[in-house]
């Protein structure tokens, strides 16, 4: 464990006007605070924050920031409190402390909603101070490095997919790429350990079978460079197993395929001398097609600059070469960290926010606001945070940075939202192409734009960026919220009647406080959405209430054709907003008797009022809905009616039953062959008709013909 005199040096040797008060007091507070307290590895638990906190140090952070690693567990861990640490180190040290803080004393449904409710609190965080992102990728690095202690398989698997999924592509976000790739490979160490160890053995292999060759290939590429009059720092480097394998697994290619396991960087002092050099180096040795990248002229999104180039070098091996000035280097090296060293440097205020390229941070920022629930967040953010870009260009030529996949919709959105909202269209490289297309480098993309136009919720599974997603979900969101209004509205009065309560507004309202909502149609919309039952509403309007016990619905009890009928729903009326889903239990088509059943989350699945799976909603009354269909609507063309058939085993049975279904004018969607003996076989035949009597005149005209030993309609 770093003792404090260590620490205190190693911070004084960047940063001579460091606080060094401030250290000493947070080591000594968070000492006796963590008192006695003991990590699974059996050390005193105070060793973890030291250790972070040395973590930051070698990466030259401010004191507030070492400062705030040696207090980050404090506020869950320990009798600390937020009022405290301000008191005593200030307010900025204070609010990156309760950035960094778990939310382990709020009550999640599921570890799925605590892990997101913990990241969203991160980022929001991290959107004031990035420190606080800082802090918290050393406390999970070091917590990597010691997760062996964990006895319990299934948690160390479960930090180490956290690790994969988030923390690691977040380093890679804010361009710390050693970090990035330690903790890439400690998680793949725990989730994949036998992939790992066979990479090791390869690499090892290859290491000995080229012997002095990264040395000697170093020294010669120095020598060529200097002999042109440029002065180079060339080391060579190893890739780490995770992303060998993980390349391997990307490409579909074998480890003998890889050009890039030992590859060189030639360190410059000058932009114009990266470009000298890498001229030097491609007329010294062939370049291999396909294997140039520039992003010092096109940076990637994190702010990572280097020329990439792969030659035959010396001894006919494939050679990677990335090029780049130093600061450059130190960029790729540690990213953000980079950025808090420069502004110590030059005595720029630390505590503020650092400049692009993390508008992508600005971005997620906004879905928060937008009320994106936080699993749905979580799982747009993971999608946003894997990228292999594309760049491509406006017909300004302005460069838009995307992921790898992204489509004309991303794009739109990524110029601006209202650009995106009213995106009808779009010209790839002067074509008119369709939105769904793939995007690839170097394509100039125009968006064609109409203000009727709104955006579809198709868009939601076309589009790859968080944000495009996110802007999408937020507008049907909002247009549905109309329709869950009026349909939960229609659930209240249904509620009150049950319970012989008169209906009103007034009373619909002092459900409010109970339920924790503030506006009345908050109550429908999640009565409509399926969030919230008759029942729980009553109960909370009117506590104590004694509730009628559960009828059987009378849809269900009047199979026998006797229903007494309310005032109906019309289907169609609840299609424009709701989503209305139809079993495939029973197949319902018009003309059938139906009775809807409200699903949790939004809508209605409609049955036929013989469906046998109402019997499972018998005790559930206030999910019901007596609905109809609606004559007067436009009605889709078509609904899928089942059928189950027994053909005769013989040429040409097949095509009379598609014969005789076309002919009246229906369209066979799916067909699946259930049973066969040597005389004949049995089919399910899925039939796209307009109601029942259009399907009943097939199943009479398919009852006439000869091949034809059965039909019946069928609700399995």
């Amino acid at each position: 464990m770093i003792r404090q005199y260590e620490l205190v040096d190693m911070v004084r040797a960047y940063d001579p006007n460091m606080d060094e008060s401030m250290l000493n007091r947070a080591y000594i507070f968070a000492t006796k605070a963590h008192g006695n307290q003991k990590r699974a590895s059996g050390d005193p638990y105070f060793s973890h924050p030291v250790e972070v906190a040395g973590i930051l140090a070698r990466l030259k952070l401010d004191t507030a920031t070492i400062t705030t690693a040696l207090l980050h567990d404090t506020l869950e861990d320990t009798a600390a409190t937020h009022e405290e640490i301000d008191q005593t180190f200030g307010s900025e040290v204070a609010a990156m402390v309760e950035g960094v803080t778990k939310l382990s004393k709020i009550s999640f449904t599921s570890t799925q909603s605590e892990q997101a409710e913990n990241f969203r609190k991160l980022l929001i965080a991290m959107s004031v101070d990035i420190r606080v992102l800082l802090v918290k990728l050393a406390d999970r690095l070091h917590n990597m490095r010691t997760l062996h202690f964990i006895k319990n398989p299934e948690k160390r698997a479960r930090i180490a997919r956290e690790t994969m999924e988030i923390y690691a592509p977040l380093a890679g976000r804010i361009g710390m790429q050693e970090m990035l790739e330690e903790l890439q490979d400690l998680s793949f160490t725990e989730l994949n350990s036998e992939a790992r160890d066979s990479v090791i053995v390869r690499r090892d292999f290859l290491r000995q079978r080229t012997g002095d060759s990264t040395d000697r290939i170093a020294v010669l590429l120095k020598e060529t460079l200097a002999e042109k009059g440029i002065g180079a720092t060339v080391s060579g480097r190893e890739k780490r197993p995770y992303s060998i394998w993980n390349k391997m697994q990307r490409k579909a290619i074998s480890f003998e395929q890889l050009s890039d396991i030992f590859g060189f960087r030639v360190i410059v002092d000058t932009v114009d001398e990266c470009y000298r050099a890498l001229g030097v180096i491609h007329q010294k040795w062939p370049v291999m097609p396909g294997r140039f990248k520039d992003y010092i002229s096109t940076p990637k999104r994190n702010g990572y600059q280097s020329i990439h180039t792969t030659v035959i070098g010396p001894d006919k091996q494939r050679v990677e070469i990335q090029l780049r000035t130093a600061d450059m280097h130190r960029m790729a090296e540690y990213g953000v960290a980079a950025h808090w060293q420069y502004k110590q440097k030059n005595g720029v205020n630390s505590s503020a926010l650092l400049h692009d390229p993390y508008s992508w941070l600005r971005e997620l920022v906004d879905m928060i606001e937008d009320g994106e629930s936080p699993e749905q967040f979580l799982e747009y953010t993971k999608l946003d945070l894997f990228f292999d870009q594309v760049f491509c260009f406006t017909p300004a030529g302005d460069l838009i940075a995307l992921p790898r996949g992204a489509t004309p919709i991303d794009f739109a959105y990524a110029v601006h939202t209202e650009v995106g909202d009213s995106c009808v269209g779009c010209r790839i490289n002067g074509r008119s192409m369709p939105l769904q297309s793939e995007l690839q480098n170097g394509d100039q993309v125009e968006i064609i734009r109409s203000e009727a136009q709104t955006p579809s919720p198709v868009w939601e599974g076309v589009a790859v960026t968080a944000k495009a997603r996110a802007a999408v979900r937020k507008y049907v969101r909002q247009s549905q919220r109309g329709e869950y209004i009026a349909l939960g509205r229609e659930i209240a009065q249904k509620a009150f009647r049950t319970e012989d309560y008169p209906f009103s507004e007034k009373a619909v309202s002092q459900a409010l406080k109970p339920l924790m909502l503030t506006l009345v149609d908050d109550i429908y919309e999640k009565l409509g959405r399926g969030l919230l039952t008759g029942l729980q509403l009553m109960e909370a309007a009117f506590p104590g209430i004694k509730m009628k016990a559960p009828q059987i619905p009378v849809a269900l009890a009047a199979k026998d054709g006797r229903r007494q009928r309310s005032a109906a729903i019309p289907i169609r009326g609840m299609t424009a907003g709701i989503a209305v889903h139809y079993g495939d239990c029973c197949h319902p088509l018009p003309g059938d008797r139906i009775v809807g059943i409200q699903t949790t989350g939004g809508g209605a699945t409609i049955h036929t009022i013989d469906c046998e799976i109402l019997e499972q909603f018998g005790s559930t009354p206030e999910r019901w809905l007596d609905v109809s269909w609606d004559a007067s609507g436009d009605a889709p063309d078509f609904f899928v009616g089942r059928i189950e058939t027994t053909l005769s085993n013989e040429p040409g049975s097949l095509s009379v039953l598609s014969t005789l279904i076309a002919k009246n004018q229906g369209n066979i969607s799916n067909l699946k062959i259930s049973g066969r003996s040597p005389d004949f076989f049995d089919m399910l035949v899925d039939i796209e008709v307009r109601d029942v009597k259009h399907l009943n005149n097939i199943i009479a005209a398919l009852r006439g013909s000869p091949h034809v030993s059965k039909v019946e309609r069928t609700h399995g």
